[in-house]
């Protein structure tokens, strides 16, 4: 396997929503497996599992319920950016047509990773805060990372998504998900139909990051530069 740097592996992770449907090998799927064990959880509880889906009847049946959750996610954003100028209607319609791909191609993903999660068994110290909860997601989240970016290491393409989280009730009978258990991310993994991972962009670090305080924008290094995330590329590859 041709090794990668974890800043370049980083910088040019994309959502891949493409793939190929050809099978991934087993020692490739148990490296990308094990490297989200070694994510970091509250009190090293682990409290995350994860399903890998390869049944094609068991696909079928979640690649229904991703497109219908799909067709009404992007419908709502089309919407809202009909009138949009080009600059932002163009990329954010690349990324539609990626996600339809994904959509229409679902039950030909060759792995799906469903990540479950026991909150019995987690310490949601935000719980009680009259606001969203996010604190739980610590405990799971690096483990998805860890994926995403062993994936990069890989040459695998692949994309979180959550869409199939609303239709909770129906994936856990799919997948036999005991009760106490529920959903956190989905992440189609295949080889790329197109050019893969590759340049991203994000806000630099001058956008994202205060100073001691909040709005006093972050200096930055002394050059100028933006950081390695505010390149010119995004989307699917």
């Amino acid at each position: 396997m041709e090794r990668i740097d974890l800043y370049e592996a980083m910088s040019t992770l994309r959502a891949v929503r493409r793939l190929r449907p050809d099978p991934i090998p087993e020692e490739t799927l148990d490296r990308v497996l094990e490297a989200a064990t070694w994510a970091p959880t509250g009190g090293n509880a682990q409290p995350w599992r994860i399903v890998l889906v390869r049944d094609r009847e068991k696909m079928a049946a979640l690649g229904r319920l991703y497109s219908e959750g799909w067709r009404a996610y992007v419908e709502g954003h089309r919407n809202l950016i009909r009138d949009a100028p080009a600059a932002i209607r163009d990329p954010a319609e690349k990324m539609f047509a990626a996600g339809d791909h994904l959509a229409r191609h679902f039950a030909g993903t060759p792995a799906l990773l469903v990540f479950c999660f026991n909150p019995a068994h987690m310490a949601i110290t935000d719980a009680k805060l009259d606001r969203v909860s996010v604190v739980g997601g610590a405990s799971i989240y690096p483990a998805v990372q860890n994926v995403l970016l062993a994936c990069r290491a890989e040459g695998l393409g692949c994309v979180l998504t959550t869409l199939l989280c609303e239709y909770e009730e129906a994936v856990r009978t799919i997948l036999g998900i005991p009760e106490g258990w529920g959903t956190a991310a989905a992440i189609p993994i295949g080889y790329p139909v197109r050019g893969g991972h590759g340049p991203i962009r994000r806000r630099p670090i001058t956008k994202m990051v205060f100073d001691d305080v909040w709005g006093r924008s972050h200096a930055g290094r002394d050059d100028g530069a933006a950081g390695v995330g505010d390149h010119a590329g995004s989307g699917d590859g």
